[in-house]
């Protein structure tokens, strides 16, 4: 109420992150999983100008995680700034315009997601490495990256 949201926008959040979990629960009854949600829920329903989030992706599972990315997308469509901190090059690969990678507590690699990731051997998201060499992975970081080209090709 006090962001104001619609009634039922954090359950609603909450349903696309976590689904099954009942109304009944107290959230000290939760998992590690369904607590983060629940809080990134409570943040995102805000929808607050600028979002950082710190290791958001642990204890989701591949759905909740694509859900996760979709709602970074639209925050940032409508002009909020989302800043992210994960190891998580998936998750990356699947909402990040921008990739900075540190090491030692410095920046040594700063800019475009399709570069900056298919740059990376180590740390290339599966399908950039899969892909290597057959077409221009810097188009090729999700399956449905992929699967837009095969299209592509096949119309």
């Amino acid at each position: 109420k006090d962001a104001s949201a619609d009634l039922g926008t954090t359950r609603s959040i909450l349903d696309s992150l976590a689904p099954g979990i009942s109304d009944d629960l107290h959230p000290r009854d939760l998992s590690e999983g369904q607590k983060l949600s629940l809080a990134l829920s409570i943040q995102l329903a805000a929808q607050p100008p600028v979002v950082l989030f710190d290791e958001p992706t642990r204890g989701l599972d591949y759905d909740g995680k694509k859900a996760l990315a979709n709602s970074f997308k639209e925050l940032a469509i409508n002009g909020h700034a989302v800043m992210v901190v994960t190891h998580d090059v998936e998750f990356s690969a699947l909402c990040a315009d921008r990739v900075m990678f540190m090491a030692a507590g410095k920046i040594v690699a700063d800019g475009p997601a399709v570069d900056i990731l298919a740059a990376s051997p180590a740390y290339a998201p599966q399908v950039a490495k899969i892909t290597a060499g057959i077409q221009d992975a810097s188009h090729w970081l999700t399956v449905p990256a992929v699967q837009t080209s095969l299209g592509e090709v096949m119309s």
